[in-house]
């Protein structure tokens, strides 16, 4: 296991012509203090967790200390911001320390808040307690349920002012990934009209993240085809367990389909299509059922960013493949969350239970949770599931198919369900348990709530008949929870 002296640090995005990025220095924290600490992130770069309990870890984890072998820098990009494009972006409050190389591949080290970049315009480089939080809590609680995101280390805080709708208080997130290369990575450099710039950054990343691909003719097609397929799995997990990212903006798109970039998000509570998570997203521009498309529009946006580097048609046909894909697995996600083969002749069956979850303002994953105990037999009432229905005939109708295609064939019932508990989850990140950690935190000084969901979050399918709690609809309260771009 390694100290935070003994990381095998290097930075190979670094190597690259300084054309990609701007070599910083992080701005020290003054006095910080950890606020959380992720062993089972540590792990995955061989880190020992005792390093935390260091009096020095919440230096070397904000930036305060440099760490032997890291270079830091701020990468370059630019991005479609809610459909419009913005020439220049960048790593504004985040910092790239290099990467941790493990027998497993490389796992790239970013602080998050850290100050001033060539790229903050006219921000502050620095993040709040508030949102560094949130970003915490849900990569992990995404990893948890199985869906590509990047991973979080690590909080720190400091009494350092930062000044957003109100004052607040500045902390730092170290967090982590294979790469944090996004779609903006290469929208700049076609805006700019640097094709050479183009294949330099994409031959870095095949030979980095898709080395199959390193030697195979039209290798840059491929490429494309690659990350269009990630995207569309990725937008299928979103839609299938329900969480609304907020900022589809390109540049906050992952090159390797990751969950990037946590600012205003959501997680379903009562079943609505339409949901906007993001108080900013007037237009509702990436409310939760457009979620599909912007993927599609913004892999439009890399490939046109990819053009120098292939035929236009080449580029086509790799968006063409898309629509399918993300439509076979999604099919083959919620078949699953009804304990049925996958099939498209389950449309029918999955449109029917969404349109009745939607009119009848059921909570979404307390209702998929409690099918997983569905009882098949022709007598059976399912009375506490079917309690979740203001209508219960329309229930009662749609539960005649769900059985009928049931007695079809499968596995035995109790396989069913226990199969069926290994994909829906009982606890996901609901906004009202973040603010109470949040509110915790900033008001009482109290870290112990992030540190009680953060192992919670790490094992949503499990019962933990201890923390049932958790798994409550929400309060009342939290329908007036708020979260902005300004999170």
């Amino acid at each position: 296991m390694h100290t935070f002296e003994t990381l095998p640090f290097s930075n190979s995005f670094a190597a690259l012509p300084s054309i990609f990025y701007s070599a910083v220095t992080p701005t020290p924290l003054a006095h910080p203090h950890l606020v959380g600490f992720n062993a089972d992130a540590a792990a995955l770069i061989g880190l020992n967790p005792v390093e935390a309990r260091r009096p020095d870890a919440p230096a070397y984890l904000s930036g305060t200390t440099h760490i032997l072998g890291a270079q830091p820098v701020a990468a370059l990009y630019a991005g479609h911001q809610f459909g419009y494009f913005v020439p220049q972006l960048g790593d504004g409050r985040a910092i790239l320390l290099g990467e941790v190389q493990t027998p497993h591949g490389g796992w790239e080290l970013q602080l998050k808040g850290a100050g001033l970049t060539p790229y903050s315009r006219n921000g502050d480089g620095r993040a709040v307690l508030r949102s560094s939080i949130r970003e915490y809590l849900c990569s992990e609680a995404m990893h948890g349920l199985g869906i590509p995101t990047t991973r979080a280390l690590s909080i720190v805080g400091s009494a350092d002012e930062v000044y957003r709708e109100q004052v607040e208080t500045a902390a730092v997130v170290m967090r982590m990934a294979p790469s944090f290369i996004r779609f903006g990575s290469f929208e700049v450099f076609f805006s700019r009209g640097q094709p050479d710039a183009i294949r330099i950054l994409a031959d870095y990343v095949i030979t980095r993240h898709f080395p199959e691909l390193a030697d195979v003719p039209d290798k840059y097609p491929h490429f494309l085809r690659a990350v269009i397929l990630a995207t569309a799995r990725l937008m299928a997990q979103w839609q299938a367990v329900g969480f609304a990212h907020g900022v589809m903006n390109t540049d906050n798109m992952s090159i390797l389909g990751l969950t990037l970039d946590y600012g205003p998000f959501g997680f379903l509570d009562t079943y609505d299509p339409g949901y906007i998570c993001n108080h900013s997203d007037q237009g509702g521009r990436y409310a939760f059922d457009q979620q599909p498309d912007i993927g599609a529009w913004n892999l439009t946006r890399l490939a046109q960013a990819l053009t120098p580097l292939m035929p236009v048609d080449a580029a086509k046909e790799a968006l063409d493949v898309y629509p399918a894909a993300f439509a076979t697995h999604y099919i083959d996600l919620m078949s699953a969350k009804l304990g049925i083969l996958p099939g498209k002749n389950n449309v029918s069956l999955i449109t029917g239970v969404l349109s009745l979850l939607h009119s009848n303002h059921v909570d979404y994953t307390i209702f998929w949770r409690a099918l997983c105990n569905f009882d098949s037999a022709p007598e059976a009432v399912n009375e506490p599931l079917r309690d979740l229905f203001p209508d219960r005939t329309a229930f009662d109708t749609w539960a005649i198919e769900y059985r009928a295609r049931l007695q079809t064939g499968g596995a035995p019932e109790t396989m069913r369900h226990e199969a069926m508990r290994r994909v829906n989850p009982k606890y996901i990140l609901r906004s009202h348990l973040a603010e109470i950690a949040i509110r915790r935190a900033c008001d009482d000084h109290d870290f112990s709530e992030i540190a009680r969901l953060l192992d919670l979050l790490h094992h949503p399918f499990e019962e933990q008949p201890e923390n049932t709690s958790y798994a409550s609809a929400p309060p009342e309260w939290a329908s007036r929870i708020s979260v902005s771009c300004s999170s």
